[in-house]
């Protein structure tokens, strides 16, 4: 069983934290660095209402705002990584706090820029470009900012949506203080009898234990603990998806999923013909429940059983050890590349992987041009933890190459791209332990992390796609939404996705997108889904020695935001406008499901 406590922040060894010295050597250098910014914000005043005088001009005023993004991207950095690893530090939460207040006022500074260009004109803007050597760049940025023209406001109304950043964005912050922070678990008792405590960092750790009584409790309590605040829970998620109307409305979009598919340059097909091919092959998923069952040798399988070990003594895995093999299913891809990779893991520390009270649940990818793509999780010794390494290694490699290659305002990459880089790295690792691994052991932990991935991406992220959407539609039609209506929608999705061969428990089920702080993010989920399909084509690509794959794949991860995410993910060799992908990911799951049936 798990550790009954997490050590406290202060006991993880430093080498085991992220390098926090490298962005600031102290907290008198961000503060320093904070006053510097919020004393220099209006200096952009120059600017304003000059953009159109010379090409000089509006070079500097790019160019100032530019220094100014990544000054800023660094300051947050900062706040944000400190805040996430220890959520009980009311220091870093002020410093959170107040970064985000002062992100808000750098955006109302900024805000006359775009409307002021498209005052202006297309014609008039892209004759300045060529008079001024550093305007080349931006000659993309300009063919997107006019595309978005028919969204864009007068200088007023965007400086009030810059403004109204802050508080809008503070509603997140409530739910992971609230989340991380102030809830408490009831313990979780194992089949001897014993009190398990359960927290945030704990809790998948339990579900993927063999003690079924234990899994049972654990899970009880987690989502009792949820559905204990569900109003509170359902308000401040409310407060988000009506915020998201509200942007819609103020740009004036059809729809909240028009709004964000627009900015990336999607069509909304895509995300539709995703959720008709999902629901298509759903009897894929209730085929690996039945699977799931008979290996289990349970008369009905529960949610709490999807992560059970199908071993009664699961293998074991260092951090040292999942890094070697992580490079190595890297090898592929070039030295330069793995050397990169092991260098940021076991010398620069990007990684905080160390487990500790207040830590945020999960793991992400973080940073900023000018850090280091720093990985937050909570390592555990299990081949999950592999998973998720591999995976969060997939996302910083995908910054430091962008932020290597791109200036600052190519510099970030879309939601829509950023889930391919990181199951790109398990594809290609899993492909290779698959390869290399002979113990019965080993193999069938590593089709459990890949059932786990696929679970997560593949299921549960287009299930919450459909809820999203759902409730961003009621809303949208000025129906109200309360907790238990929210409950209700979720358990009739899950139902649907277990198709008979789960035991439902309706409340603790429904309780689900409550536990998701990705539905903080407008249309996020959906992209979790395309983002599984891409990685397994270009996975494929590679593996199979198409000629120019991995070359392609580094040009893709080198753009950033410097083509539209379609454009890219096609230059590395994946076309996500037709079903091919959804549909060839689902194929990759039925024969993950074929060699798990086989081994067990």
């Amino acid at each position: 069983m798990p550790e009954s406590t997490p050590p406290a922040r202060s006991a993880v060894p430093v080498k085991d934290t992220w390098n926090a010295e490298s962005v600031f050597p102290s907290p008198a250098a961000w503060e320093a660095e904070y006053q510097a910014i919020a004393g220099s914000l209006r200096e952009f005043e120059r600017f304003q209402g000059h953009l159109g005088e010379s090409a000089a001009v509006l070079a500097d005023c790019l160019t100032a705002r530019d220094a100014l993004v990544q000054r800023l991207g660094k300051l947050w950095a900062y706040a944000s990584l400190s805040h996430s690893v220890n959520t009980a530090d009311q220091a870093a939460a002020a410093l959170l706090s107040r970064t985000q207040g002062l992100l808000a006022q750098a955006a109302g500074a900024m805000a006359f820029v775009e409307p002021e260009l498209i005052a202006l004109g297309q014609e008039t803007v892209l004759r300045q470009l060529p008079a001024d050597p550093r305007l080349g760049i931006y000659a993309h940025y300009v063919e997107d900012l006019f595309r978005q023209q028919a969204h864009r406001r007068s200088s007023e109304v965007e400086q009030v949506l810059g403004m109204v950043s802050d508080p809008l964005g503070a509603v997140e912050t409530t739910y992971s203080m609230l989340t991380a922070a102030d809830m408490r678990f009831p313990p979780a008792r194992s089949s001897q009898g014993e009190a398990v405590e359960v927290t945030q960092g704990t809790f998948e750790k339990i579900l993927a234990e063999p003690d079924r009584e234990a899994r049972r409790t654990a899970w009880e309590s987690y989502n009792d603990t949820y559905l204990a605040f569900k109003n509170t829970l359902a308000n401040n998620l409310m407060t988000t998806l009506k915020a998201d109307v509200f942007r819609a409305r103020v740009r004036r979009h059809e729809s909240t999923l028009a709004a964000s598919l627009f900015t990336n340059n999607i069509p909304l097909a895509v995300f539709y013909r995703l959720i008709e091919t999902f629901r298509a092959h759903l009897p894929t998923w209730h085929r690996y429940w039945r699977v799931r069952r008979r290996l289990l040798g349970v008369e009905r399988l529960a949610p709490y059983d999807i992560w059970a070990p199908l071993i009664s003594e699961p293998p074991r895995i260092t951090f040292a050890q999942a890094v070697d093999w992580i490079a190595a299913g890297l090898a592929p891809m070039g030295e330069d590349y793995v050397r990169t990779l092991r260098q940021g893991c076991l010398q620069e520390r990007w990684v905080d992987w160390a487990p500790n009270r207040g830590k945020v649940a999960g793991a992400f990818s973080s940073g900023a041009p000018g850090t280091y793509p720093f990985i937050v999780l909570s390592f555990d010794d299990t081949y999950y933890s592999l998973g998720t390494l591999a995976h969060e290694l997939g996302h910083s490699m995908h910054s430091y190459l962008t932020w290597k290659h791109q200036p600052i305002i190519y510099s970030d990459y879309a939601l829509f791209v950023a889930e391919v880089a990181s199951n790109f790295h398990q594809a290609m690792v899993r492909s290779y332990l698959l390869d290399h691994l002979t113990d019965r052991a080993q193999q069938i932990a590593v089709l459990e992390e890949a059932m786990s991935n696929f679970h997560r991406y593949l299921f549960i992220m287009p299930t919450l796609a459909r809820f999203e959407l759902e409730v961003h539609e009621r809303l949208e039609k000025g129906v109200g939404v309360a907790a238990d209506d929210l409950i209700q929608l979720m358990a009739d999705l899950f139902s649907e996705g277990y198709g008979g061969e789960m035991q439902v428990d309706r409340e603790r089920v429904g309780i689900t997108w409550a536990e998701f702080g990705h539905l903080y993010m407008n249309y996020y989920v959906y992209q979790y889904a395309t983002g599984i399909s891409a990685a397994n084509a270009l996975s494929r690509r590679i593996l199979a020695g198409t000629p120019g794959a991995v070359e392609d794949y580094l040009g893709f991860l080198k753009a950033g935001s410097s083509v539209y995410p379609l454009d890219a993910l096609k230059m590395a060799g994946v076309d996500m406008t037709t079903t091919r992908p959804v549909e060839e990911a689902f194929g990759v799951l039925d024969g993950l499901v074929d060699r798990l049936e086989a081994l067990g």
